[in-house]
């Protein structure tokens, strides 16, 4: 458990492998990870391994009880919660989910002015009620200038995009009462002396400037919000450079490939309309504790984007999408998922999935989503079982090296 934890907290980190994530297709089973989180499901599988080992090699029947009551009383406490557990009603909010199907390896280098009409008439689609449109992470090409969401180009004018002025102009027109959400590039900049570590050089002037995996909260009057994605994929987005010191000269900057992105410190939320919503970007969505954030900052349902079209046709982007249940049954927040291309679509606080568009399926899907601001166990203390294994871990070791002082000096007496 405290290794899983460090993969959920190092710069190493690949979240992918906590045995607590393995139930995300058998959410009937792990109701109380509202309690404990899934690292509550890794001391599951622990222990029942251990006393069925056990069980196995006594074949005694108190070890043989003791090794069903740990694996069958998790299972009636979670069906007991299962059946009872009931959405607080604290109303709903009219949802659509737009899922565009492009090709993730030529939307980077393709053509953008066709990416953008698919945009503008998928909008078309989404029922004029909808108070909140999500669109999937990445999917407005470009880079743009914070804050005004400018043109990237040194010199552009501090005013909107001309494809932000257009997506405002269709909300207005359109939607007015929505808050859209969409993923982009967006880029910060700072004079020299006030850099980031992952800030780069400008290559005209003197100045530096970091580059964002952001969602952008944009109304009908042309008001943005910003999140910044704060957990990044390792060696795509990120690649921790302080364990290479010694070769740091060699680190360069691959085409976005080492070390490329500023990364997010924390959740944030986007208000519209009375209503909160936590848009979580693609891989934030394996950590539980980070994702409980953007519920205790007052997120009341989740908006999660992702581009999960580069696991192809694969269990890849499949897994992406369940473990998405696992996050809405520890933080009890319906969620509503945009992904590029397979799979988008919606899951309730109970980790039960609605309608869902799949693998490269283009189009809108629409439901009320409902609303809860109280808080779990989970959201309240994040991850405490995997912090409790630390210092067991750090007692064992010591432990252990005391057990074998004492028996060196045995030996030499």
């Amino acid at each position: 458990m405290a290794t899983e934890y460090w993969y959920t907290v190092g710069d190493f980190s690949w979240p992918w492998l906590i045995l607590g994530n393995g139930f995300s297709h058998e959410v009937w089973a792990v109701q109380w990870y509202e309690y404990t989180g899934v690292f509550g499901g890794t001391l599951w599988v622990l222990l029942s391994n251990i006393l069925i080992f056990e069980a196995l090699r006594a074949r005694t029947v108190r070890q043989w009880t003791a090794a069903a009551c740990v694996v069958a009383v998790p299972v009636v406490i979670s069906l007991a919660i299962w059946g009872s557990w009931e959405q607080p009603d604290e109303g709903t909010a009219e949802v659509s989910i737009v899922q565009p199907n492009v090709d993730c390896y030529d939307k980077f280098h393709g053509d953008t002015e066709r990416q953008e009409e698919n945009i503008l008439d998928l909008l078309n689609d989404v029922p004029a009620g909808a108070q909140f449109i999500l669109l999937p992470e990445t999917s407005v090409p470009g880079y743009y200038r914070e804050p005004a969401l400018s043109d990237f180009w040194p010199g552009a004018a501090d005013t909107p995009g001309a494809f932000w002025q257009t997506l405002t102009d269709t909300l207005r027109s359109r939607h007015p009462e929505a808050l859209l959400i969409a993923g982009t590039n967006t880029t910060r900049h700072y004079p020299a002396g006030a850099q980031t570590e992952t800030a780069r050089a400008e290559r005209f002037g003197n100045g530096y400037y970091d580059v964002f995996n952001t969602a952008v909260g944009l109304d009908s009057a042309g008001r943005t919000q910003i999140h910044h994605k704060g957990r990044l994929v390792i060696g795509v987005e990120n690649t921790p450079t302080w364990v290479f010191d010694v070769m740091r000269f060699l680190v360069i900057d691959l085409g976005g490939v080492v070390g490329q992105i500023g990364r997010g410190q924390h959740g944030t939320v986007f208000g519209h309309g009375g209503v909160m919503a936590g848009p979580a970007i693609c891989y934030e969505g394996l950590y539980g504790d980070f994702y409980g954030d953007f519920v205790r900052r007052g997120a009341q349902f989740m908006a999660i984007i992702s581009n999960d079209g580069w696991w192809r046709d694969t269990p890849g982007y499949k897994h992406l999408f369940t473990i998405s249940r696992l996050r809405a049954i520890e933080h009890r927040r319906a969620i509503a998922r945009s992904a590029n291309t397979g799979r988008s679509g919606f899951i309730s606080a109970r980790g039960d999935v609605g309608e869902t568009l799949g693998w490269e399926e283009r189009g809108v899907i629409s439901a009320r989503v409902p609303l809860n601001s109280e808080l779990t166990i989970y959201t309240r203390y994040g991850d405490y079982l995997a912090r409790i294994s630390e210092y067991v871990l750090l007692l064992c070791v010591l432990y252990y090296v005391a057990y074998r002082v004492k028996r060196k000096n045995h030996l030499v007496k």
